[in-house]
């Protein structure tokens, strides 16, 4: 868990045991309650009671209305808790009057989400993405950080002796915000010269997406499995982390699937959603997202073991629907079919694949639905090359599906699968007509 010192340094500690807080007001909160302490579980929070109140409207001081918080008080008291995690987005004053109120550390479910972030990014992008959303939810809250923002500034860095040190907190993460904007820039631009680099060498690209903990790195494993075992190679070293919590992976992972006949694509794993995602967090992290609007094909991966899995669903497909344009085809793909009680039944319209990267089942067909989409429009043409194209050759046994090479007085004669763009850039003028 994080927390602030005066000069906007991220304090850390360990072990915090914490009351889980709702609001009752628009929607059944339920689900989301369940997934909140899912969340203080990801962060390393215990979770010591569940409270949940029922309003007509929020409380524009407390969010939950001043009888309610005093029997909070009392149980933060009497069960010894340190921290009050609520679940619906905080302002800086309703912040400040609860932390009175109750004399413990109170955040909210956007906080705890950020701090999660914070703690699994590992890549110099990720950090400054996470940094970004962290500073931007900051901002606006600053005066329900601490008594420490108002104490009062001088000498070097402000504008006079009398600023106050709520400004100076302020200009600083503006000037930071500025900073870290600058820097993300820089890579977008270094990302956008590696995605022409992939176009120009017509690689595919396949995204995997869905809800976090649905098993997206799980199912890349498989497929990188699955590839070095037809290409009768080792790619232990190519597989990524994956484990069975919220947000495990933070980062976007690529790797590159070759299944042989031409079937090479970069895989891309995805950071998982979850409901209330923090507008700031999806801001920053768009750039990252980017890639998901350029690739060929999309992979929605979902959780079939979760009795609420089309609340998921809806949750993942409302952000795709803001990230790419209409008409990407998608491939369903409902994993840990091993502990589901039953087969889900598929209700958007896409191909499905039912399967369990555990276990391996059902990893083939979804290699064979990813193939059938991408590499779908290859023709079967005979051509005949000169033997002083051997440039044109070696290509088309690199990228297509040989079925029979034959060297005549002419040139080679290759019979095979070859994609419909490939045969009109270099083979339709050697096409032997049949």
């Amino acid at each position: 868990m994080i927390r602030f010192n005066e000069h906007n340094e991220i304090i850390r500690e360990d072990a915090y045991r914490a009351i889980v807080v709702g609001l009752q007001w628009k929607e059944d909160i339920s689900r989301s309650m369940d997934e909140l302490e899912g969340l203080c579980e990801a962060d390393g929070i215990t979770v010591e009671g569940r409270v949940e109140q029922s309003l007509k409207r929020p409380d524009n001081a407390t969010l939950i209305g001043s009888g309610k918080v005093k029997e909070l008080a009392e149980l933060c008291a009497n069960m010894d808790v340190d921290t009050v995690v609520f679940n619906d987005e905080l302002s800086g004053v309703q912040i400040r009057n609860l932390e009175e109120a109750l004399n413990v550390r109170v955040i909210d479910r956007t906080i705890l989400i950020l701090d999660i972030f914070a703690d699994r990014a590992t890549s110099p992008e990720g950090k400054l993405q996470v940094e970004l959303a962290q500073l931007q939810y900051r901002m606006p809250r600053l005066t329900g950080f601490g008594k420490s923002l108002s104490r009062l500034g001088g000498g070097i860095g402000t504008r006079g002796p009398g600023e106050k040190k709520l400004e100076t907190d302020r200009r600083h993460i503006a000037g930071r915000i500025d900073d870290i904007k600058s820097e993300l820039e820089k890579i977008v631009k270094n990302r956008k010269i590696q995605r022409a680099e992939r176009e120009r060498n017509e690689i595919p690209v396949v995204a995997l997406m869905g809800y976090t903990n649905s098993g997206k790195s799980a199912i890349m494993n498989a497929l990188l499995s699955e590839a070095a075992q037809l290409q009768n190679s080792s790619d232990a070293n190519k597989s990524v982390e994956s484990r069975d919590m919220l947000f495990a992976t933070l980062d976007a992972q690529h790797r590159r699937i070759s299944l042989g006949k031409g079937k090479d694509f970069v895989l891309i794993d995805t950071v998982g959603f979850v409901s209330g995602l923090p507008h700031s967090l999806v801001e920053a992290f768009k750039s990252t997202l980017e890639e998901v609007r350029d690739a060929d094909l999309l992979v929605h991966v979902v959780d079939a073991s979760y009795e609420n899995r089309d609340f998921q669903i809806e949750v993942t497909e409302n952000v795709i629907r803001q990230l790419t344009s209409k008409g990407t085809p998608t491939i369903m793909a409902y994993n840990k079919m091993d502990i589901a009680e039953e087969r889900p039944i598929d209700a958007t319209g896409n191909e499905a694949v039912f399967l369990s990267a555990k276990t391996g089942e059902g990893v083939g067909e979804l290699s064979e639905k990813i193939c059938e989409v991408i590499f779908g429009d290859m023709e079967e043409i005979c051509v005949l090359i000169p033997y002083d194209k051997g440039n044109i050759t070696s290509y088309l046994c690199e990228n297509g599906q040989i079925e029979s090479m034959e060297y005549v007085a002419t040139g080679t004669r290759i019979k095979g699968k070859f994609k419909t763009e490939d045969i009109k850039r270099h083979a339709w003028k050697y096409i032997e007509q049949s």
